[in-house]
């Protein structure tokens, strides 16, 4: 297994790591966590776990191969650059160095002067490589957190900008309920489906979530009991070119259909919602308990919900396993709570 290290974003605690893992998990590649560090996790898994990250990840920024790890200190930094490691990735090519201070750590260390030196090091230490800033062949890249350095080369990084490019008010439709698309790819991969898997929104509303999981190579299928809001729904599926397998009038407390393999949804609640009528949390345990013999031993459900409903115990009273929760913060009024159940 190769050594790697992904940046991830910093705008939670707790959701990168789980969903970088729940990915690796949903591929079938194996994985050992070597450590969390702040932003930064380090783990040995095959070199090709990097694809489907990059393909599918919200929350990952830079994805590179480990080369050293050390305490950030500049002897200690520019003395790790040793040809018997570097070697191995870089032979008569151009490169360029790039550095990541996390959260403004070691501030002794200037970012441009530690890549101006280890640009140097690196030309005198590995023969015929060239500096290349503008259009480099291989880009070396180190993190400074947690009074730690981990430098690699980079092999992959992810792109934001799409996420805000799918945000609620930019679709055709749009609904002030409307989850943030990289929120929505979150809870996606945390249900864990893979490529041609049939996942589920049974309150899919303007339809974000199934945009997403359509875009990682899932197919899809939603429910809403609003025929407008299913109408607006269709309207920006078919604007990102998605798939459906089916748009259905229906109840999700009693849901029409025999088996699906995982499930992303975000029930109502709040002021702009249409609960029609019933209390959120009756509507989730009359759904959980309703839907449980059309997952497969092992399926996953993410759901979120006000933190104030527990959702986690109305799960587990419908017989699921709980496996995680992670709390996010909306406004002074709302936090959502995102919690993943497994069908045992």
């Amino acid at each position: 297994m190769a050594k790697l290290f992904f940046l991830i974003s910093g705008e939670h605690q707790t959701l990168p790591v789980s969903e970088l893992q729940a990915i690796l998990k949903a591929e079938g590649i194996k994985y050992r966590i070597v450590e969390k560090l702040t932003q930064v996790l380090r783990l040995e898994a095959d070199g090709s776990s990097v694809d489907p990250i990059k393909f599918r990840s919200a929350m990952t920024r830079v994805c590179c191969q480990e080369i050293f790890n050390c305490e950030a200190k500049l002897p200690e930094i520019l003395g790790n650059i040793r040809p018997h490691l570097l070697d191995e990735f870089i032979c008569d090519e151009s490169f360029a160095v790039r550095i990541r201070r996390v959260k403004g750590v070691t501030p002794a260390l200037v970012r441009v002067d530690l890549e101006r030196k280890l640009g140097e090091k690196i030309l005198k230490t590995v023969k015929n490589t060239r500096v290349n800033l503008s259009n480099p062949q291989k880009t070396f890249f180190g993190v400074l957190t947690d009074n730690q350095f981990i430098f690699g080369l980079k092999t992959a990084e992810i792109i934001p900008k799409p996420f805000f490019e799918r945000r609620p008010r930019r679709r055709p439709f749009f609904h002030p309920t409307a989850m943030p698309a990289k929120l929505a790819r979150v809870m996606v991969n945390l249900a864990q489906p893979k490529s041609g898997d049939l996942m589920l929104d049974p309150f899919c509303g303007t339809g974000g979530m199934l945009v997403e999981a359509g875009l990682i190579g899932c197919r899809v299928i939603g429910f809403d009991a609003k025929p407008h809001m299913l109408r607006g729904g269709l309207k920006n599926i078919n604007y990102f070119g998605i798939k459906l397998e089916g748009l259905v009038i229906a109840d999700a407390r009693h849901p029409p259909l025999t088996e699906v393999d995982c499930i992303a949804t975000d029930p109502p609640y709040g002021r702009s919602a249409s609960t029609l009528g019933t209390n959120t949390r009756l509507i989730v345990e009359d759904f959980l308990s309703e839907i449980g013999d059309k997952l497969p031993k092992g399926a996953k459900i993410c759901m979120a919900s006000p933190e104030t409903i527990t959702i986690g115990t109305a799960g587990e009273d419908a017989g699921f396993k709980h496996l995680e929760s992670h709390f996010v913060y909306v406004h002074r009024s709302l936090t959502r709570e995102i919690v993943v159940f497994e069908r045992i």
